[in-house]
């Protein structure tokens, strides 16, 4: 009974450790569009956006770890690793994308991304 419990309690952490990852990669995407904007219209554009890309894919890894710590010992469904695996690769190619400077894919996928989280919190 009492390892029932424990395992009840993981779960419960791992979820909402998984929820806040999400909310953060969510905003941190969020707020990369309003970068962009920046990135047009100031000089200073350019240095927050490279600084939000870098803390994106951050909250990617965050996102992936939360994932397979809610999965593992949590014994939680494996398909938000899935999922986080994935965002992890779209963060990449997004990163590589803008490195090379190819709008044209780059914005698009952005706006993608920015969807597709909003999709995974709303699951949550």
């Amino acid at each position: 009974m009492a390892t029932q419990v424990t395992a009840t309690a993981g779960a419960r952490r791992g979820a909402s450790f998984l929820r806040i990852a999400i909310a953060l990669q969510t905003l941190t995407i969020f707020l990369q569009s309003v970068s962009a904007g920046l990135l047009l219209t100031t000089s200073y554009g350019e240095t927050l956006h490279g600084v939000g890309a870098r803390v994106m894919y951050g909250a990617s890894m965050l996102y992936v770890l939360a994932a397979v710590l809610a999965w593992k010992p949590g014994g939680g469904p494996s398909r938000p690793v899935w999922h986080a695996s994935g965002f992890l690769v779209l963060a990449s190619v997004q990163v590589v994308l803008g490195i090379a400077h190819v709008p044209s894919v780059h914005l698009p996928l952005g706006v993608l991304m920015f969807g597709l989280s909003v999709l995974a919190l709303a699951r949550r």
